[in-house]
């Protein structure tokens, strides 16, 4: 069974902004990179909805690394995984409402 996938505005904003930056600050190419690692993320969740390790302050949302300075936080109700928001790993923890 695959699940539907719903998306954020709040998310879909932030992958934009690092796709920005990443356009800006490196080239086109580790943009389309970036894209396509959220792509295949997306997909292992539409087919393995549980694979993110579970949220320590937030009940039923859980983390799946992008990147090892991107996290994917997200949640499973009935069919559907809404993707929440992404975060840097970098940033201060006590910023991250899910860490």
């Amino acid at each position: 069974m695959a699940y539907q996938i719903i998306i954020k505005k709040r998310c879909t904003n932030k992958v934009q902004k690092v796709l920005t930056y990443l356009e800006k600050e490196w080239s086109h190419k580790v943009a389309a990179e970036f894209l396509l690692k959220i792509d295949r993320r997306i997909d292992l969740l539409t087919k393995q909805p549980y694979v993110g390790a579970p949220s320590m302050k937030v009940k039923n949302v859980r983390g799946l690394l992008v990147t090892r300075h991107n996290k994917m936080y997200y949640k499973v109700i009935g069919d559907n995984v809404i993707i929440l928001n992404m975060y840097d790993t970098r940033m201060n923890p006590k910023k991250n409402p899910y860490k």
